[in-house]
């Protein structure tokens, strides 16, 4: 077997797989987890990786921390878990909780590429794994028939197109793979990836089984516009997050938006609380908040009393046109103390 996983042809023999791509990415403002890094900030790994699987979840929310990803004590738990017992991850909760961003920050702190598939309705094996490349063989096929020769074997390695998963399992060191919003997926889509979640590996028909040398760390995120189901859920570790408490929210808001005071965090942090508990079409998440505080605090040094440059800066907390006029209409209730 070499390094990055191998080819397990039908006949036995073995085919070097490429080495995989780092994916690209930003990081965003988020929750549970909560990564603030301003501006976002690239997705390949940087500077020095531990082993988190040994460490403990004290140990582990430290180094989370020190990445700008501010996670509870059950999400430590979790990934800890995760780490330790080489199980995928399975996040769920609402949007703008701090799933997508646990993948990313983890390729940071263990030193891996991230590799990211985007769920969407429709997405099938060829998307997500790979495909042949049909214009290369075509080609290939025209050449030989010119040159009065053979054909061949149209289907090796180098007529394959790598997608995600392939990638993933090809890769040397071992990736970190984010499987994102897996419930925008088919059900058929899921019984798809039961081999690759149960066993680290798939099977190509025309090539045989390919597993990964070095198993990959997996985390699959949800908001739960469906139900997924139980064999999924089986071959992974569950972890639902939920909105951050105030005392955690404030030192999100702190640490992201540079001269923001701490009375000022502490008001609009129990502002956007108050607003979350509201029957809004669209609560907003914590990288909302970030950009709200941004933005107040943008408008507020460019001479906008404060509570003026909180409204004057609402669209950066509310995204819709219902869930604003019902703001408007509690406005000093909601944020008379922000």
């Amino acid at each position: 077997m070499v390094p990055g996983g191998s080819f397990e042809t039908p006949e036995g023999s073995s085919v070097a797989p490429g080495e995989s791509p780092v994916a690209p990415g930003g990081s965003i403002a988020t929750p549970g987890g909560f990564s603030v890094a301003p501006g976002g900030s690239s997705v390949s790994p940087g500077g020095s990786s531990v082993a988190p699987a040994l460490l403990d979840e004290r140990e582990l929310a430290a180094t989370l921390e020190r990445e700008g990803y501010f996670a509870d004590e059950g999400l430590c738990t979790a990934i800890h878990l995760a780490l330790r017992l080489n199980r995928p991850l399975l996040l769920e909760g609402e949007p703008g909780v701090g799933k997508t961003e646990v993948a990313s920050v983890l390729s940071r702190v263990v030193g891996r590429d991230l590799i990211r598939l985007q769920c969407f309705e429709g997405l099938d094996a060829g998307q997500a794994l790979y495909e042949w490349d049909y214009p290369k063989q075509l080609l290939q096929v025209r050449v030989a028939e010119s040159r009065g020769q053979e054909v061949g074997d149209l289907y090796r390695e180098e007529f394959l197109l790598r997608r995600p998963l392939l990638r993933t399992l090809e890769s040397a060191q071992g990736a970190v793979l984010l499987i994102d919003e897996i419930d925008r997926a088919d059900s058929e889509f899921e019984a798809f990836l039961l081999e690759f979640l149960g066993d680290f590996q798939i099977t190509i028909p025309e090539l045989g089984t390919i597993r990964a040398r070095t198993p990959p760390i997996v985390v699959l995120t949800s908001n739960r516009t469906r139900e997924l189901h139980d064999a999924l859920k089986r071959r992974c570790l569950y972890h639902w997050i939920a909105f951050p408490e105030v005392d955690r929210e404030r030192a999100i808001l702190r640490a992201a938006v540079p001269g923001l005071e701490e009375r000022a965090a502490e008001g609009l942090v129990r502002a956007v609380q108050r607003v979350r508990g509201l029957p809004l079409l669209k609560r907003p998440g914590i990288a909302e908040s970030v950009e709200w505080a941004r933005g107040a605090t943008a408008l507020a040094e460019g001479g906008s009393p404060w509570p003026v440059a909180l409204r004057r800066a609402l669209g950066l907390l509310i995204k819709d046109e219902e869930d604003t006029r019902l703001l408007l209409g509690h406005a000093e209730e909601l944020f008379g103390d922000a």
